[in-house]
This record gives C-alpha cells, sequence and structure tokens, in this order.
C-alpha cells in the first residue's frame, strides 16, 4: 500500500512549520530513534532549520511517517535522514513511498549525488532505491551503520 485518499504529504521548511507539526516531528523521532531504538543522542542537532522536513499523516493528523533532507552545502551533497516510519504504520509500504517522495523533493535542491547514514540493516532497502555504499559499516550510537550515496536524482522514480 502507497497511501490511502486519507493520507496527507507534507513538506515544509523549518520556518514553515507550525508548533503541532514540529512537536509531531520531533516526537516521532523520539519515540522512533531514542526510545525504541534504545539511542540516547542529542536528536535536536541545529540542523532542521536548514532543512527541507517531509512527512505523511493519517486521517486524523497523527504522523506516519517522516524524512529529513538537507541541502547541498560546499562541504556536503544533499543528503536524507531522520528517515522513519512510526511502529503502528510499519509494514504497510510507507518507507518506499517516504523515500521516492523524498527522491522527488531532492530534485528541487539540484541534481548532485545524494548521501544517507543507513542502518546496516536496511542496506538492501537503500539499495534498491539507488544507493550504493561508500563507507565500512560503522556504529553510530550502538546501532551499525553504512554510508551511502546514490549518483544523482535525474531519472528517480
Amino acid at each position: 500500500m502507497d497511501t490511502t485518499p486519507t493520507h496527507a504529504w507534507r513538506q515544509a521548511a523549518w520556518a514553515d512549520l507550525s508548533r503541532d507539526e514540529l512537536h509531531a516531528i520531533l516526537a516521532a523521532r523520539a519515540a522512533v530513534f531514542v526510545v525504541e531504538q534504545r539511542c540516547a543522542y542529542l536528536d535536536v542537532d541545529g540542523l532542521d532549520p536548514g532543512a527541507h522536513h517531509l512527512w505523511l499523516t493519517d486521517g486524523a493528523g497523527a504522523l506516519l511517517a517522516y524524512a529529513r533532507i538537507l541541502p547541498p552545502t560546499t562541504a556536503a551533497p544533499i543528503r536524507i535522514g531522520r528517515v522513519l516510519t512510526t511502529a503502528g504504520a510499519r509494514g504497510q509500504g510507507l518507507g518506499r513511498a517516504l523515500m521516492t517522495r523524498a527522491l522527488e523533493a531532492c530534485r528541487a535542491l539540484g541534481d548532485g549525488p545524494i548521501e544517507l547514514s543507513a542502518q546496516a540493516h536496511l542496506e538492501a532497502f537503500y539499495g534498491s532505491l539507488g544507493f550504493e555504499p561508500i563507507s565500512p559499516i560503522y556504529d553510530e550510537d550502538g546501532i551499525p551503520h553504512r554510508r551511502m550515496r546514490r549518483a544523482g536524482v535525474a531519472g528517480a522514480s
């Protein structure tokens, strides 16, 4: 399942997020990464104000999936991070739908490479979206990760 008619995709810059949207985003990130995955880390890392935020809500407005897209800089390419599907929304194909939307959003930022830090067990998933490993597996907050890169967004679907 991609989404039903009651689902709504949203994308906004930091300045355009309402307080309720920001709260839902930060709550979902904390629930998945800090509580569920037991990673004690500083989620509020100072990068959110420069990011594009992409999320999906259900008919009641509950956040189901989220990704943060960081525009390219002179030091780094476009980066996708904080990718999540909430526990109750998993198994419905929302992760693939989210990443497809994220790749489409990246088109507006340029046609250069896109990087992400993938949890190692999701390497095949990201590989199916055109990402290739560019680092050995490393530990990040107690979870094996691998940096991955997609050559560009031209032709993303």
